[in-house]
């Protein structure tokens, strides 16, 4: 259990993808300046509540937080940087879409040193089914800007989409490969309940692979990136060699702290002893609001039980390539695991327990959920 980071969440985007169970909104030109007035408010009362904690990373997520300038960005991490000691090689990420790559350079300049670019496909007709508002040219355009600016790159893809072949994957993620990035996160479209694309399935108007046909799109998936020497050390992250992973979301994988700040963020903090889980007003104006009220935007803040925390421990930490010590998690729970489960699964070929941690083999990840309910029962 490690890190310390600060997550900052920006709720507006120029248009809402169907896929898409984010806490976002519309961006109807709204003047930004009270929510950010907001959000430096509320990281100033995280400081002083929790005290001057070391964070090695900051991440602008959303919604489409590369919509912001590289002033406000500025203005933003100044307020953090008064809140808390940012530690001298603070990783500090900004989730972009590929039709800001102008603003790339002033972000660069404000202190970004990570660019996450949204590209989501290098096909023209499945960018058009998943909603956004570039195509192939300007995605791998926004790559190379970003690129430019001499900051690490990540890049996002979603595969397993209604009509891909895998043939037309390979191809795609084999492009990608070739492009001047470090990173990549490589999601299987999930429908998610409440959005566009789950409507449509329900209708029967929308029809992804099926269960076997996507087992077969995560092999392919493997494959490609060993090869081109960029391993999965995360179920759906890949990354060029160790310094190159994403250090913000190895604070979550590996059960350590995080601040939220912004409208429906979530927080994860350690205080005195006691796990606390916070979560933001959803509407801007609710935070905006609470953040005036009470200094901090939370919708609300709950205590964390031993038991709580060990199972997002494990259900986080099983995810990446490390796996969990088992002795923390039955430290957290006050109670050991399943061992009967644990040498199942090990003779199954889906769990390693080697040395005192718990890791899932590769046939083991794409079952990551279903595990840990057997491991905890």
């Amino acid at each position: 259990m490690s890190g310390f980071g600060i997550y900052i969440h920006w709720p507006y985007c120029a248009r809402i993808c169907p896929y898409c169970d984010f806490n976002v909104y519309r961006a109807r030109g709204q003047d930004h300046a009270p929510l950010i007035d907001a959000i430096c408010a509320d990281i100033t009362e995280h400081g002083r509540r929790f005290g001057r904690r070391a964070a090695e990373s900051v991440f602008f997520g959303g919604g489409t937080p590369s919509l912001l300038s590289g002033a406000e960005i500025a203005r933003i991490l100044d307020a953090a940087r008064r809140a808390f000691e940012l530690t001298p090689d603070c990783e500090i990420t900004l989730e972009c879409n590929p039709e800001d790559a102008t603003r790339f350079a002033e972000h660069a300049a404000a202190g970004i040193n990570r660019f996450s670019i949204g590209a989501q496909a290098f096909d023209d007709d499945a960018l058009q089914q998943l909603g956004r508002a570039h195509d192939a040219e300007r995605a791998r355009a926004a790559v190379d800007a970003a690129a430019a600016t001499g900051q690490r790159v990540s890049l996002d893809l979603i595969y397993a989409r209604e009509g891909q072949s895998l043939e037309r994957w390979r191809t795609e993620l084999s492009e990608a490969l070739t492009l001047p990035i470090e990173h990549l996160s490589l999601y299987q479209l999930t429908i998610e309940p409440g959005t566009a694309f789950a409507r449509r399935a329900t209708r029967g108007t929308l029809i992804t692979p099926g269960n076997d046909e996507a087992a077969a799109f995560y092999e392919a998936t493997q494959a490609i990136c060993d090869a081109a020497g960029f391993p999965a050390y995360e179920i759906s992250n890949h990354a060029r060699g160790r310094e190159a992973r994403a250090r913000h979301n190895l604070i979550y994988w590996r059960g350590g702290d995080w601040i939220g700040i912004g409208p429906g963020a979530h927080g994860r903090i350690t205080h005195e002893g006691q796990g606390i889980a916070t979560e933001g007003q959803a509407r801007a104006a609710d935070y905006i609001d609470a953040v005036a009220e009470h200094g901090v935007g939370w919708l609300e803040e709950a205590a964390l039980t031993g038991e709580e925390r060990a199972d997002e421990a494990l259900l986080m930490g099983l995810r990446i390539d490390e796996g969990v010590a088992r002795a923390d998690i039955e430290a957290l729970r006050g109670a050991p695991l399943n061992d009967r489960a644990i040498a199942w699964l090990a003779e199954q070929g889906l769990l390693e327990a080697d040395g005192g941690r718990l890791k899932l083999t590769r046939a083991g990840r794409v079952l990551a959920n279903s595990i840990v309910a057997e491991l905890v029962r």
